[in-house]
């Protein structure tokens, strides 16, 4: 029986969700079906812009959120 795989399916594979049998006949859909191809191609890119996008708080931000953290801390203990 010929398995029918879904975006959903293929974004699972794009970010290892996907174990074992299950991964493989996802690979081998992707490499068979030019447009399942095409949207992995396409996710991959976009995963790829999203992982370059992330920004870091500046030490001065994170600095100031633990502060605050500690000086609500030591408010509910009095």
């Amino acid at each position: 029986m010929t398995k029918t795989f879904t975006q959903d399916d293929v974004i699972r594979y794009v970010y290892d969700e996907v174990e074992g049998e299950d991964r493989e006949e996802i690979k081998q859909a992707i490499i068979c079906d030019s447009e399942l191809q095409d949207l992995y191609k396409e996710l991959i890119a976009i995963k790829r812009q999203l992982d370059q996008s992330m920004k870091s708080p500046s030490d001065k931000v994170t600095e100031s959120i633990l502060n605050y953290s500690k000086s609500l801390n030591l408010l509910s203990n009095k």
